[in-house]
């Protein structure tokens, strides 16, 4: 039984060593992809091209005019699959 005990500790300590360094570069990743997208909105405006809209835009701008914002929120959610933080900023820009 005591044999097993050194065995399991680095093991456990093995699997929070690949979780942090995934946690990582996911994080990098996402400050890479933030920076891309901005600097093609940047290019974007430069240039005078508006990016197409999807049609379900409207449904969160009709959902935000009758003052349903979690709705709004929900259903940016449901058409970018982004995160809740993301959608909740994305819809309040929109509100603006």
């Amino acid at each position: 039984m005591d044999s097993l005990l050194p065995g399991a500790a680095l093991l456990v300590l093995a699997v929070a060593m690949v979780a942090s360094t995934t946690d990582r570069r996911s994080k990098t990743l996402e400050r890479r992809l933030g920076r891309l997208e901005r600097k093609i909105d940047l290019l974007l405006a430069h240039a005078g091209v508006e990016e197409p809209q999807d049609p379900r835009m409207a449904e969160i701008d009709e959902l935000l005019t009758r003052g349903k914002k979690i709705q709004a929120i929900k259903v940016h959610r449901e058409l970018t699959g982004s995160g809740l933080a993301e959608a909740k900023e994305a819809v309040e820009r929109r509100m603006r």
